[in-house]
C-alpha cells in the first residue's frame, strides 16, 4: 500500500512540474487549435461560396471547401505540437506511410472519386439527362464523387460506379431517348401517302415532345416490301408505352390510308413438269 501511495505520489508531482513548465505552452497550444479551427471554418465556407458563386457543381463544392478546411487543421495541428517540444516528423512518417498502405487498400476508391470529379467538371451529362453506358441506360437521378445513380421506366434505380463511366463510350441523349423502327408497306402502295401517314400517327402520340420532329424516308427495297424507316424522341421515363403507343397509331393510320403491309412470300411457277420458286414482291394471285 505504501509503495502504491508512492507512485501515486510521483505521478501528481511529476504533473504538477510538466504543468508549471508548459503550462504557456500549452495555452499557446489550446488557443492556436481553437483559433485555427475557426479560421479553417471560415476560409472552408468562403471557398465554397466562392464556387457556388461560380456555377460550379454543389458536391465540388463541398468537396473543394472540406479539403481545404483538413488541409488548414493540419498545418494548425503540426504547429501546436511544436508549441509543445512535440516532433513532428515521426508522426509525418507514419502518415506517409499510412497513406501508402491505404492507397493501395482502396484503390477502387480512390479511382471512383477521381473518376467522380472528372464527370463533375467535364459535365459529360448532368441530372435529368438520358444516358446509355456499361449497357445499361436511363435518366440521371443524382452524381456523387463515388458513384452515379439512373432510374429507368421500370422505376429501378442503378448504381454505377463513376470508374466504369470515365474512358467508356457514352450516349446521351438529354432528357429523351431516340426510337428508330421500320414498317415495309407494299411495292403497289403510295408511299408518300404511307410517309405522311406515319408522321401524323408519330406527333399525334402522347409522350413524343413537340417540337421534336420525326425523320421518315424509305429505308430498304426488301423481298416483299418496301421498309419505311423513321426516327424520333420519346420522353425517357415513358419510352415503352410510348413507344407501343406509336407503333399501334402507325398500324390505325396506314390501314386508314389503305396501305397494306405484306408478308413474306414466294412465286411458284411449273414449266414443262419442273418447278420453278422465285421471291415475288408482289401480292399473291
Amino acid at each position: 500500500m505504501k509503495e502504491e501511495l508512492e507512485t501515486v505520489t510521483g505521478l501528481y508531482q511529476m504533473a504538477i512540474e510538466y504543468l508549471v513548465t508548459y503550462s504557456f505552452q500549452l495555452l499557446a497550444a489550446l488557443i492556436i487549435l481553437l483559433v485555427g479551427w475557426f479560421i479553417a471554418a471560415k476560409v472552408a465556407n468562403a471557398v465554397q461560396a466562392l464556387c457556388e458563386k461560380r456555377n460550379i457543381d454543389v458536391t465540388l463544392s463541398r468537396f473543394i471547401a472540406s479539403t481545404v478546411k483538413t488541409i488548414l487543421i493540419v498545418m494548425v495541428g503540426i504547429v501546436a505540437l511544436g508549441k509543445l517540444g512535440i516532433s513532428v516528423t515521426p508522426f509525418v512518417a507514419a502518415i506517409g506511410a499510412l497513406t501508402f498502405g491505404l492507397s493501395l487498400a482502396a484503390q477502387g476508391l480512390v479511382a471512383n472519386y477521381g473518376a467522380g470529379i472528372n464527370i463533375i467538371i467535364g459535365r459529360p451529362f448532368v441530372v435529368g439527362d438520358t444516358i446509355s453506358v456499361c449497357g445499361v441506360t436511363g435518366q440521371v437521378t443524382e452524381v456523387r464523387l463515388g458513384l452515379t445513380r439512373l432510374v429507368n421506366e421500370d422505376r429501378v434505380t442503378i448504381t454505377i460506379p463513376n470508374k466504369h463511366i470515365i474512358g467508356e463510350i457514352l450516349h446521351n441523349s438529354n432528357e429523351a431517348t431516340l426510337v428508330e423502327a421500320s414498317v415495309g408497306v407494299a411495292y403497289d402502295a403510295d408511299i408518300d401517302k404511307a410517309i405522311e401517314a406515319i408522321k401524323e400517327a408519330i406527333v399525334s402520340t402522347e409522350g413524343v415532345p413537340e417540337d421534336a420532329t420525326p425523320i421518315i424516308g424509305i429505308e430498304a427495297f426488301a423481298d416483299s416490301s418496301i421498309n419505311i424507316g423513321y426516327r424520333y424522341k420519346v420522353e425517357t421515363n415513358r419510352f415503352y408505352q410510348t413507344t407501343y403507343a406509336v407503333n399501334l397509331a402507325i398500324l390505325r393510320a396506314l390501314n386508314n390510308v389503305g396501305v397494306a403491309i405484306p408478308f413474306p412470300q414466294r412465286e411458284i411457277k411449273i414449266l414443262n413438269g419442273s418447278v420453278l420458286n422465285n421471291s415475288a414482291p408482289n401480292n399473291p394471285v
